[in-house]
């Protein structure tokens, strides 16, 4: 049976994966099986944002940051990574979801770049949900890539330095034609950005969800998406005053 969605809806949800090493730790397992969990939840958001009819999710797979942890779980979560591309990437195609990835590719091992860039090619042109997975990614990061090439483009004239405005830095940063997140989620209880989509979420609405990643089933996401439907979105303006009637 359908779901019966919210009344008003993102067109783009984010989420920020968090938890999955907690999850584990509270059963007594080794934090790799709480990634693995974490993948199945994948899959499921995916496909409640198609029943939801959400345009676009971006899922923060891995920071530029997570590099930083210990050897043997960076390698479990590569061979995850692996295992999700190989296993799922025919399942997500036949689904008719397009699939983009954001983040710096260049320092990322030649076997997965080649993944990436496989799921990217042969899921261009489906019109279903796009799912944007952030992989090696951090804003900060984007962000300096983003004005090195503005920088670039100036001196070589293809760019007036007068000109370059928000819009201009908007078509260089790595969602340029992606529409800002309406709605960013974290899991895990959690209530920070950590370098994510910082240029992006200016204007998002942010829902923080006690739950763990592994936990993070079609009802939390439900539930997120109601709470997103009771905002007043405003983008800075003042609400208009009601007019009294006969006035």
């Amino acid at each position: 049976m359908r779901h019966e969605s919210p009344l008003s809806l993102p067109r783009h949800v984010a989420i920020i994966m968090d938890g999955n090493g907690r999850w584990a730790r509270a059963r007594g397992l080794p934090r790799t099986a709480g990634h693995r969990a974490g993948v199945e939840r994948v899959r499921e958001a995916v496909r409640t944002a198609a029943e939801a009819n959400i345009g676009y999710l971006t899922l923060f797979a891995f920071s530029s940051e997570n590099w930083n942890r210990p050897q043997e779980e960076v390698s479990d979560l590569m061979g995850i990574l692996r295992f999700f591309i190989r296993r799922d990437l025919a399942d997500l195609h036949r689904e008719n979801v397009c699939i983009k990835v954001i983040g710096c590719r260049d320092t990322v091992q030649p076997d997965i770049r080649a993944l990436l860039d496989e799921a990217e090619e042969r899921t261009r042109n489906n019109t279903g949900v796009t799912l944007i997975i952030a992989f090696n990614y951090g804003a900060r990061n984007e962000l300096t890539r983003a004005v090195r090439s503005i920088a670039e483009a100036v001196r070589s004239g293809r760019i007036d330095p007068a000109h370059v405005s928000e819009a201009t830095l908007s078509t260089y940063i790595d969602t340029t034609g992606i529409p800002d997140p309406d709605l960013v989620i974290r899991t895990s209880g959690e209530q920070r950005l950590s370098n994510f989509l910082l240029w992006q979420a200016a204007y998002s609405e942010f829902v923080f969800m006690p739950c763990l990643w592994p936990d993070f089933d079609r009802k939390a996401f439900y539930e997120a998406l109601a709470e997103y439907s009771r905002r007043d979105r405003r983008f800075g303006a003042v609400e208009a005053p009601e007019i009294a009637v006969g006035s």
